[in-house]
This record gives structure tokens, C-alpha cells and sequence, in this order.
């Protein structure tokens, strides 16, 4: 029988992590940072190994592929076979980031990837004076965009702001971006790992040798578009009770901001939810099995779950995330009118 799965941490060691995660009790000895903590993943070589019951030391895609839709939900598995289709992470930045871009599924499928990357990032922790960069400060043409990169001035194109803990910010692909020294933030995104590096600060590595960009990559996947407005989403949270936080056709995130016991009905659920704890002490029961989890881990609670209910030692928030399937058809969604809907809220 099914039960809500929880799973081993995957550490990434990378040239601006930090070391935050030590506080929430994460061990990535001997690496000497973790800018990047994999809390749920499906990507080849890289994929969640269960660390709970019976299932415990088979990977995510081992279980999908023996429990199926029962698991992940049925039109789910029918699009993405044994694949997740969210890459789940904690990102402690001790340094900028890389401006990069990711490119959209079109793209993406053009250059024998099988999927592009949308993402969102939920900000956990903020030193005073961190920012981050998304998108470009007005419209912008591809010919002042190269100007720019080759005279060393892109960031004056670019529109940044100085997030607080709680701010949320929606990254379609194409857009430009990057977070900011100083933060850490949970990151929803598509199951993908491409990144096109457009701007490093001439930084180095160990041995002296500057990371690779991909200039000539970007370029097609680059939305020029300026930013109108705040790049944050506006939203109003309110305790116990559940408030979106994100909708596009890849994921659906909710916060739960909570200090007392809730049951939430999931019989007109048909897909998996994850719950991934973004601050406190949190347990989610369902199918009759409690899974206890702290700040950084997450829970994987499958399609064919009627009802889940979550507690907390404290105020706690949680981020409940799925996929609403309600108007996907045969085909993969290509319609981006969604996009232009979530711009305006």
C-alpha cells in the first residue's frame, strides 16, 4: 500500500553556496557549502531516493514506475512516464548568482532537451540590503541588450528589487534573472537543468578558470519585455488557512501558514501533492501514516490520497504543491496565454 513518501537530501556543492542549511540540521560533510539542496528530483542522474518505509533506498522513479498514476495521478503519468515533472530545491546564496536564462519548452525540444524551465522562488531568508534581478528594467532590443553585455554595463537593463522574507517571485522562461548574495529561497520548477549563463562577474573558480557562458545560446530565449511594475506577487496571506501563491500550466503552489491542526480533502485531487516545509516543525498525515519533516524537506503525499491532515510544533508554513491538470489535453500545453493572465494579477 501507498503512503506519503519523504526523502534523502541531495546536496550540491557550487562556487556562491552557502552554509545556512547547517542551522536547519542538513550534514553535507565533507562538501564545504551547499548552495543548492535537491529536496525533491527527478532528473536523470540526480533522482530522490525514498528514505521511509518499505520503499526506502528505491529512487522516485522507481516507485512512479511500479504504482504509476496511483501515485503521481493518471494524466500525469501519461505525460511524463516515469519522470517527476517538478524539480523541488533549497538555494542558499552566499554570492550573486549568475544572471542566466532558461529557455521555454518550444526551445528547449528545438535543441534536444525535453523540456525548458518555469520556476518560481518563495524568499525564507533575506540579509538587509540582499536583492535580486528579474527581467529588464523597460523594453529592451536584442541589438542594446548585446551593446550592453559586451561594454559590461547589463546591469543597467536590469530591473532588481530588494525582496523580504515571504516575497514571492514568478520566473517564466526567457526571463532574465538572478538571487542576490545574501538570500535563500525554496524554488519550484520544471524538471530541467538548463541554464544558459549570460553574466559571471569575470568570477573563477579554485583553479583560476572562469565558468562557461552561453551568450550565443541565450539570445532565442531571451524575453525582452520590461518589467511593469513590482517583479513580486502580490498576495495576502492569512493564518490557517491556504493562500496560491503561483498557477501556470507546469505547477500550482500554495503557502499554509498555520499554528493549529488542519485536514484538507483531496478526493478532487487527481494528481500527487508535495508538501515542503519553508519554516518550523511540521508532520503531514495521511493514508495512515504520519511523516514528521523540519524546514528544507519535503513530502511526497500520492494522487490516490482522499485527505491529508497537517500539524505543527508552532507557527509553522508549509508550501503545498501539485499540478492542475483540469485543462491539459493530449498534446503538451503550448498556449502561453496563462502567462499573460498571471502578469496582470
Amino acid at each position: 500500500m501507498l503512503y506519503p513518501l519523504k526523502f534523502q537530501p541531495l546536496y550540491k556543492n557550487v562556487i556562491w553556496g552557502g552554509n545556512r542549511l547547517r542551522d536547519y540540521g542538513f550534514n553535507y560533510d565533507p562538501l564545504p557549502n551547499c548552495g543548492e539542496l535537491w529536496a525533491l528530483s527527478s532528473v536523470e542522474g540526480h533522482e530522490s531516493v525514498i528514505a521511509n518505509g518499505f520503499l526506502a533506498d528505491n529512487t522516485l522513479n522507481e516507485a512512479i514506475e511500479i504504482y504509476m498514476g496511483d501515485l503521481v495521478g493518471d494524466k500525469v503519468f501519461n505525460r511524463y512516464g516515469t519522470e517527476f515533472p517538478l524539480l523541488i530545491k533549497i538555494i542558499d546564496a552566499a554570492q550573486d548568482l549568475s544572471i542566466q536564462v532558461h529557455p521555454d519548452d518550444e526551445l528547449a525540444q528545438q535543441r534536444g532537451m525535453s523540456r525548458g524551465k518555469t520556476e518560481m522562488w518563495y524568499v525564507m531568508l533575506a540579509d538587509p540590503g540582499s536583492r535580486l534581478v528579474s527581467g529588464f528594467r523597460r523594453d529592451t532590443s536584442a541589438d542594446e541588450y548585446t551593446a550592453a553585455l559586451a561594454a559590461g554595463h547589463l546591469m543597467d537593463l536590469l530591473h532588481s528589487e530588494q525582496p523580504q522574507p515571504g516575497d514571492v517571485f514568478f520566473i517564466p522562461a526567457g526571463r532574465v534573472h538572478a538571487l542576490g548574495k545574501g538570500l535563500m529561497v525554496a524554488e519550484v520548477q520544471q524538471t530541467s537543468d538548463c541554464t544558459y549563463r549570460i553574466y559571471d562577474y569575470d568570477r573563477t573558480d579554485k583553479d583560476g578558470k572562469k565558468r562557461q557562458l552561453h551568450t550565443a545560446e541565450a539570445m532565442d530565449a531571451i524575453d525582452f519585455s520590461g518589467i511593469r511594475g513590482h517583479a513580486s506577487t502580490r498576495y495576502e496571506a492569512r493564518q490557517n488557512a491556504t493562500t496560491t501563491l503561483a498557477h501556470c500550466p507546469y505547477f500550482t503552489t500554495r503557502l499554509i501558514s498555520f499554528d493549529s491542526p488542519m485536514r484538507k480533502n483531496l478526493e478532487d485531487v487527481d494528481t500527487f501533492v508535495v508538501y515542503l516545509c519553508v519554516d518550523g516543525l511540521a508532520a503531514v498525515k495521511s493514508m495512515e501514516t504520519i511523516v514528521p519533516m523540519h524546514t528544507g524537506e519535503c513530502v511526497l503525499v500520492p494522487a490516490v490520497a482522499d485527505n491529508v491532515e497537517l500539524f505543527c510544533e508552532g507557527p509553522s508554513k508549509l508550501l503545498e504543491i501539485t499540478i492542475d491538470t483540469s485543462d491539459w489535453h493530449d498534446a503538451p500545453n503550448t498556449d502561453n496565454d496563462w502567462l499573460a493572465t498571471f502578469q496582470l494579477q
